[in-house]
C-alpha cells in the first residue's frame, strides 16, 4: 500500500514496479500538498474556534479556555485555542 506525501488516499502497487522517489519528485509532491492545504484550510486567528457538539475532547478544551479567560490568563487561553484547532483539524476535519 502506498500513500501520497502529505497524506491522502492509499493505493496498491506491485512491489517490483516501485522505485524511490527522486529528490525533485519528493519536493514537488510536498509543495503540492502544502499548497492544497493552504487553499482549503484558511484560518481566522482573530476568532476563537468553536467546539463540535457532543465531543468530549472539544468540551474539555473549551472548558480549559473558559477557565483561562476567567483567570485573565491570555497565554493559557491561546494554548487552549491552539489545542482545540489542532483537535478540530485532526479529528473532525474542521478548519476554524
Amino acid at each position: 500500500m502506498l500513500r501520497p506525501v502529505g497524506g491522502g488516499r492509499e493505493w496498491q502497487a506491485d512491489p517490483d514496479a516501485l522505485r524511490p522517489a527522486t529528490p525533485e519528485e519528493r519536493l514537488s509532491a510536498g509543495v503540492r500538498a502544502v499548497n492544497a492545504r493552504t487553499r482549503t484550510r484558511t484560518v481566522d486567528l482573530a476568532r476563537p474556534p468553536a467546539p463540535v457538539p457532543d465531543c468530549e475532547v472539544c468540551a474539555r478544551l473549551a472548558e480549559r479556555r473558559r477557565d483561562a479567560r476567567a483567570r485573565y490568563d491570555g497565554s493559557a487561553e491561546t494554548d487552549a485555542n491552539v489545542l482545540l484547532r489542532r483537535h478540530l483539524w485532526q479529528d473532525h476535519d474542521v478548519t476554524t
